[in-house]
């Protein structure tokens, strides 16, 4: 009998590994996607206030338009309480508006894309994060993600002008074990992890010591007690000509 594997207890699920979501805000999306509405209206909302949402790197802003609905967004860096923002396809084109990226100038960074109208912004969220438009056509638009991939959206689909706020929240240090172990819970995170290889044989596949040629690659259809190391890899081996 062995040990129970970290990726096998995540997979079962539990306290430990269990997102404490009723800490959150609430659902942070854009307002319900009426197409009508988006296209021929110019609405204006007023930032109420800006709040923190545990497990979220930035904060969220609580927006009250001028028909009475209210809507949580991810907050675009510079926005402050009591500042008016647009909303609508055809809105000015400045920090905090959401508009139809469509109607974005090629080369502006946007956050809190998304990928399909109605979907409540999928893309760039994190903190620091934008999508720069690259080019528009025949109703799609070409966009640069944080990773430098390049990806096509709809040219209806809602997008914030701006670059998502906290970006210099990584810069900081934890500096102790306690922050990080506080920080890990409200993501959900297993803290601390210990390294397969450190581990003894019957805890780990990778456990026991070194091995001259590591651990096999384990396919993709390898039960959790195997899908360890090297998971379903394109290749092997040292490239050639390095």
């Amino acid at each position: 009998m062995g040990k129970r594997l970290l990726v096998q207890r995540r997979g079962r699920g539990g306290s430990v590994f269990r997102s404490p979501s009723w800490k959150r805000v609430g659902a942070v999306r854009y307002r319900p996607y009426d197409p009508q509405e988006f296209k021929n209206r110019v609405l204006v909302g007023v930032v109420k206030e800006l709040l923190h949402d545990p497990g979220r790197g930035t904060p969220v802003a609580r927006v009250a338009f001028e028909d009475g609905k209210e809507m949580l967004m991810i907050p675009p860096e510079g926005l402050a309480v009591g500042q008016k923002i647009y909303y609508g396809a055809n809105a000015p084109i400045q920090l905090g508006s959401i508009v139809a990226i469509g109607n974005v100038p090629e080369g502006s960074m946007v956050c809190n894309v998304e990928i399909r109208p109605g979907d409540g912004g999928k893309l760039a969220r994190g903190s620091g994060t934008y999508v720069t438009v690259l080019a528009h056509s025949k109703g799609k638009t070409l966009i640069q993600l944080p990773s430098k991939k390049v990806k096509e959206v709809s040219s209806e689909a809602r997008v914030t002008i701006g670059i998502v706020a906290a970006g210099g929240r990584i810069e900081k240090p934890f500096l102790k074990a306690g922050k990080m172990y506080h920080w890990s819970r409200a993501k959900s995170f297993k803290y601390p992890t210990v390294r397969g290889k450190a581990m003894s044989p019957y805890a780990h596949p990778a456990g026991g010591g070194h091995h001259p040629k590591g651990l096999t690659p384990a396919p993709r259809t390898a039960p959790p007690g195997r899908k360890v190391g090297h998971i379903a890899p394109r290749r092997t081996g040292r490239r050639k000509g390095r």
